[in-house]
C-alpha cells in the first residue's frame, strides 16, 4: 500500500546511488562517442556555509539543462566545483578561532592558519557537495574541482598567460580598494560606501616664485580636504579650466607645505567651480578621483601609507619623491612616521 504522503528521503537516496553507480552524469563515456559535446561550468558556490534558495533555483535550471541534453543524445559535461571565496573564508574561520579562544591568526603564524583554512573547506564544501547531490543535480562529480587546486590553477595561470601575449590584458600600476585589516585588497562589489560627517581642513599652499603672505591671496590658494594626513602625498593642486580665478596660474607651481614638495597646478574638469575655493588637492595614491586625474596628467603617484593604514613617511619611501629633507621636516618625519592615519589627521 502506498503511503499517505511522498517520503523522499525513502526513494531519491538509493536512486541518485544507482545513477551515480551507473555513471549515468559521466562526460566522455564510450556509448557517446563522436557525440556532439555539450558543457556547463558550475558557478562554484563559495566554501564559507550552505547553500541557499537562490543555489537551489539556479542549479535546479542549470540540470533542467544538461539532462535535456543528455536526452538529445549529446555528450554533456556539467563540470562541478567550489570557490574558496579568500576573504570571506578568512572572516568565518577567524570567527571560529574567536568563538573557541584559540590563538588568532597572527600568533598562530600563515602556515598553520592556512591548515585550519584547508580543515574548514574540507568540512564546508563536502557540505556543499552533499547538498548539491541532494538537489538530484547531474554533475560529472569525477572531474570535481576546487578553485585552489594546483591543476585549476596552473590553468588559470596559462590562460592569464595567454591573455597577457594577446594584448587582451595588461599589468599596470592601479588604486585598489584595501583592508588594512585583513591586509588584502578588496572588489568593488564588496565595498558598503557609507556616508559620514567630516570635518575640513583649509590649507594654504603658496605660489612658488611669490612671497608668501598669510594676509594676501594672490601669494596662495587654498584647498579644503576631509583627510589631511593625505597632503603629504600630494602630486598637483586641480583647478577647472573654465575658471577664471586660476587661469593665470595653471602650468605653474606651489609647495606642498610642511613638505617643500613643488608641485603643478593643472586644470582639470574634476575640479567643481562651485565648491570651496574651486582648487582641490590631488593625491593619486590614495584617491579613485584623484588617480583618474593623476593618470590623465601623468602625475606621479606617491603612497605615504603603509598596509595597516599607517603614515609611511621615511627616507627610503616614496614620500621622498621631490623632497629635500631639511632638519625641520626631519623631525616631523620623526614625528610622524608610524602613526595610525586617524590620528595623524589631528596632529
Amino acid at each position: 500500500m502506498l503511503d499517505k504522503t511522498y517520503q523522499p528521503k525513502n526513494f531519491e537516496g538509493p536512486i541518485y546511488s544507482a545513477w551515480e553507480g551507473a555513471r549515468a552524469f559521466a562526460a566522455g563515456r564510450g556509448d557517446r562517442e563522436g557525440a556532439k559535446p555539450f558543457a556547463v561550468v558550475i558557478p562554484p558556490p563559495n566554501v564559507t556555509g550552505s547553500l541557499h534558495m537562490g543555489h537551489a533555483l539556479n542549479n535546479t535550471l542549470q540540470d533542467v539543462l544538461v539532462r535535456f541534453e543528455r536526452m538529445r543524445g549529446r555528450d554533456v559535461l556539467w563540470q562541478p566545483g567550489t570557490d574558496h571565496a579568500g576573504i570571506a573564508t578568512q572572516i568565518v574561520v577567524e570567527r571560529q578561532l574567536m568563538e573557541r579562544q584559540e590563538p588568532n591568526r597572527r600568533t598562530m603564524g600563515r602556515e598553520k592558519f592556512i591548515e585550519r583554512i584547508w580543515q574548514w573547506k574540507e568540512e564546508s564544501g563536502n557540505t556543499i557537495i552533499g547538498q548539491l547531490k541532494r538537489l538530484g543535480c547531474s554533475c560529472d562529480w569525477s572531474r570535481q574541482r576546487f578553485t585552489m587546486d594546483d591543476g585549476l590553477s596552473k590553468a588559470v595561470r596559462k590562460v592569464f598567460v595567454e591573455l597577457h601575449r594577446a594584448g587582451l590584458i595588461y599589468k599596470d600600476k592601479r588604486l585598489v580598494n584595501w583592508d588594512p585589516q585583513l591586509l588584502t585588497a578588496i572588489s568593488d562589489l564588496e565595498v558598503e560606501q557609507i556616508e559620514s560627517k567630516g570635518h575640513l581642513w583649509h590649507l594654504r599652499y603658496p605660489i612658488e616664485g611669490v612671497t608668501f603672505d598669510p594676509e594676501d591671496p594672490s601669494t596662495f590658494i587654498v584647498v579644503a580636504t576631509t583627510r589631511p594626513e593625505t597632503m603629504l602625498g600630494d602630486t598637483a593642486v586641480a583647478v577647472h579650466p573654465d575658471d577664471e580665478r586660476y587661469k593665470h596660474l595653471v602650468g605653474k607651481n606651489v609647495i606642498l607645505p610642511i613638505i617643500g614638495r613643488r608641485i603643478p597646478i593643472v586644470a582639470d574638469e574634476y575640479s567643481d567651480p562651485e565648491k570651496g575655493s574651486g582648487a582641490v588637492k590631488i593625491t593619486p595614491a590614495h584617491d579613485f578621483n584623484d588617480f583618474e586625474v593623476g593618470k590623465r596628467h601623468g602625475l606621479p603617484m606617491i603612497s605615504v601609507l603603509s598596509k595597516d593604514a599607517r603614515l609611511d613617511i621615511g627616507p627610503e619611501t616614496d614620500f621622498m619623491q621631490g623632497v629635500e629633507m631639511t632638519p625641520q621636516l626631519q623631525g616631523k618625519v620623526l614625528e610622524w612616521n608610524g602613526v595610525f592615519r586617524f590620528a595623524a589627521r589631528t596632529m
